[in-house]
C-alpha cells in the first residue's frame, strides 16, 4: 500500500498541523512515513501546502507528481492542486472558501464547509481537524485510538486543546460523505 497526500491553504489554516497529525497517525500504525512542507515567509495568508506519503515498505521518494487525496482549504489550493489528484482520486474542498464546481470527471469531490463548521464547534481553527477525520474515513481504518494518541503526543503543551481536536475529527469522521 502506498498513499500519497497533499494538504494546501493559507497559512494560518493549520494546513501543517493536520499533515504532522496524519503522519503522525501511520507512524504510530507502524507504516513508513515521508512529510515535506512548503511555505512563504508570511505566517498567515501566504501560501502553504505540505504532502505526506505512506507506505508498507521503505519509500524512495518524499515528492510525487500526483496525490491520490488532495485536501484544498480555499480557493486559490483548489485551483493550484487540482490537477495533482489521481485519476480515481479523491479532493476534500474546503466549500466556505472554494466554488462548488466539478471540473474533472474522474475524480471524487468531497465539498464540505470545513470552516463554517469549525466556527460552529467554537474555533474556526478545528477546521483541519475535521478535514481528517473526513480523510480518515474515506481512506483508512485505523482505529480512533491512534488519533487519540497522535493528537495527546502533538498537543501535550496544548492539553485543553486535545479533547476538543478529537470531538472535531469524530465531526469530521462521521460526515455524509
Amino acid at each position: 500500500m502506498i498513499r500519497n497526500f497533499i494538504f494546501s491553504g493559507s497559512g494560518g489554516q493549520g494546513v501543517l498541523s493536520v499533515g504532522i497529525a496524519l503522519a503522525n497517525i501511520y507512524m504510530l500504525d507502524d507504516k513508513f512515513v515521508s512529510y515535506c512542507s512548503s511555505y512563504g515567509a508570511e505566517m498567515r495568508g501566504g501560501a502553504v501546502s505540505c504532502e505526506v506519503n505512506v507506505s508498507d515498505e521503505e519509500l524512495l521518494c518524499i515528492q510525487n507528481d500526483k496525490a491520490d487525496y488532495v485536501v484544498a482549504f480555499n480557493q486559490k489550493s483548489l485551483d493550484k492542486f487540482i490537477s495533482k489528484v489521481k485519476e480515481n482520486g479523491t479532493i476534500i474542498v474546503n466549500s466556505s472558501l472554494a466554488k462548488i464546481e466539478k471540473t474533472r470527471k474522474d475524480i471524487k469531490y468531497i465539498f464540505a464547509p470545513l470552516t463554517s463548521d469549525a466556527m460552529k464547534l467554537g474555533n474556526i481553527k478545528f477546521a483541519n481537524s475535521i478535514a481528517l477525520g473526513i480523510l480518515m474515513k474515506l481512506c483508512s481504518n485505523l482505529s480512533i485510538d491512534m488519533v487519540n494518541c497522535a493528537f495527546e503526543k502533538l498537543l501535550k503543551n496544548k492539553k485543553d486543546l486535545i479533547q476538543k481536536n478529537i470531538d472535531a475529527f469524530l465531526f469530521g469522521y462521521n460526515y455524509a460523505i
